[in-house]
């Protein structure tokens, strides 16, 4: 989840881009800078944004699609809405559209190239244009585990990810960004939520657990790995943890469990272990 990204009463807004993997549900519409979504997704809400949108092939979006720029919808996708389509419009064979649609550009029938081949297809032509240098930084900039690109511009739901009105499933490590408002109980292997946040759920994991600088989690952090908690935090809940982290001006409303202890995390990063009953 990239900063400021916001879940509203049915939507979620984002500043910047939308990836959503093959095989999600999202039970919320989409509104964003552009829209990418795999095969067989299902989304149930309008997908809105200001440049492109990219539909996978058997994609079921129960709500309108919308873009101020071209739309590229594939074979057998299913809109339970409106297609309003600015620029122009590739689409491909046996797509339904349950009302009107609507492109001020070309309307072209064709079946439009899948994400993953369109990726493959620009980074071969950066490199016969020479530009192997910059396939590099792009490569390095998607696939490393520290990349910014994603982490702060773009939200990136894996394959397979539910995101229902009360719970948000996850299989893979979780990052959501500074000044998030999140709605939902988080199922994920490992989470790092960052500063200034709001969860309104709690969050379960097999990995380690970190919350940042000021940020509100109303429900329980339950995991097998570690707890981190900074300064300013607050959980409402109860935290169960193989050992927990706290800092010291941080407040844990519930009960804290650990099997190696919980220890208290100063400024001047001194850590004290005390006894908890």
């Amino acid at each position: 989840m990239p900063d400021n990204t916001q879940m509203e009463d049915r939507s979620i807004i984002v500043d910047g881009d939308v990836l959503i993997g093959n095989h999600s549900e999202i039970s919320y519409g989409l509104f964003a800078r552009s829209i990418i979504i795999g095969e067989r997704v299902k989304i149930d809400g309008d997908i809105v944004a200001e440049e492109d949108i990219r539909l996978d092939l058997w994609s079921n979006i129960n709500g309108d699609v919308r873009t101020k720029k071209d739309a590229y919808i594939g074979e057998r996708t299913n809109i339970n809405g409106k297609l309003v389509v600015k620029g122009d419009l590739d689409i491909g064979n046996d797509v339904h559209i349950k009302d009107d649609f609507e492109a001020k550009g070309w309307i072209v029938i064709r079946n439009p190239v899948p994400v993953i081949v369109y990726i493959i297809l620009y980074l071969a032509e950066l490199l016969r244009l020479g530009e192997g240098e910059d396939v590099d930084k792009m490569l390095n900039e998607l696939f490393s585990e520290e990349s910014d690109v994603f982490n702060e511009q773009a939200l990136i739901v894996p394959n397979g990810t539910k995101i229902t009105l009360d719970t948000i499933r996850i299989p893979y490590k979780a990052i959501i960004g500074d000044s998030c408002r999140m709605v939902g109980n988080i199922r994920a292997h490992s989470i790092n939520v960052k500063d200034n946040t709001t969860l309104f759920g709690s969050i379960r994991t097999r990995g380690e657990i970190k919350i940042g600088q000021n940020t509100e989690i109303y429900g329980d952090l339950i995991t097998r790995g570690e707890v981190y908690v900074d300064k300013g935090s607050r959980v409402m809940g109860e935290i169960n943890a193989d050992a927990i982290i706290v800092h010291e001006e941080a407040k844990i409303d519930g009960a804290m469990r650990a099997l190696r202890g919980v220890f208290i995390m100063r400024d001047e990063e001194e850590e004290h272990e005390i006894e908890v009953t």
